[in-house]
């Protein structure tokens, strides 16, 4: 079936056929393996910030690139700061852990 003259390329390993065309799609399903990750990653450190009574959640952001969670925000104590940290590390899946809070 033809494309209409104004459709985009098509990568050949999209379509059904029965041969390898070498194009890759790998990096990008890595891409969002690591993406849902991370947003897995997230979710769950938030929760658990959000189930502690030490912690005040509106003032703690959760990120998370590649494994790598970062804590931001502000909090009231230093004993906050290292049970917010404490948290994050341990899930298994997190990499490290950058700590930018300040109290």
């Amino acid at each position: 079936m033809p494309l209409p003259p104004h459709a985009p390329p098509l990568c050949p390993s999209l379509m059904p056929l029965p041969y390898d065309s070498g194009c890759q799609q790998e990096g990008t399903a890595v891409k969002a393996g690591e993406y849902l990750d991370d947003a897995a990653i997230t979710a769950k450190v938030k929760a658990d910030i959000l189930n502690d009574p030490l912690l005040k959640v509106s003032q703690v952001e959760v990120t998370t690139t590649n494994g790598v969670v970062k804590l931001s925000g502000t909090v009231d104590s230093q004993e906050s700061i290292d049970r917010a940290v404490e948290i994050a590390r341990s899930h298994e899946d997190v990499k490290s852990v950058d700590n930018a809070l300040v109290r």
